[in-house]
């Protein structure tokens, strides 16, 4: 009996069906990888110009560590409360009557403390501190 060369008939949209599967599988893959922050973009530049003001000297090297700071930040802390944060601690530093409305609040001293650790954290992480203010 001689050997058949026919090959058995395979659905024509299998291929399609199966590129379609890899393709969402990597879309999947793709957004699990991806580091769970959710900062604006105008507030990473706003960020990054305040820490570069902080901690004057060379742009390029500056940049990198100030950008290095916001990115160890955004991945410990989600924007919403990144915003109450840093609202409340910037708030504290106006002067008079105002500022005194906001730091005579017991109930934000928490949050303070955990934004200035946060950030000290980064800070020290990226390799930006006294030895950067000459």
């Amino acid at each position: 009996m001689p050997a058949s060369n026919t090959m058995p008939k395979l659905n024509p949209f299998l291929p399609s069906a199966l590129a379609l599967g890899a393709l969402l599988l990597g879309v999947g893959a793709a957004n699990a990888a991806a580091p769970v922050n959710d900062f604006p973009t105008v507030d990473r530049v706003l960020y990054v110009q305040e820490c570069m003001r902080a901690h004057p000297g060379s742009n390029f090297e500056m940049t990198n560590k100030c950008s290095c700071a916001l990115d160890a930040l955004a991945g410990s802390v989600k924007y919403k409360d990144y915003v109450t944060m840093s609202t409340i601690v910037k708030a504290m530093s106006i002067g008079g009557e105002r500022g005194g409305a906001i730091r005579d609040v017991p109930s934000y001293e928490p949050e303070v403390k955990r934004y200035k650790a946060l950030q000290t954290k980064a800070e020290q992480g990226c390799f930006l501190g006294a030895a950067d203010a000459k």
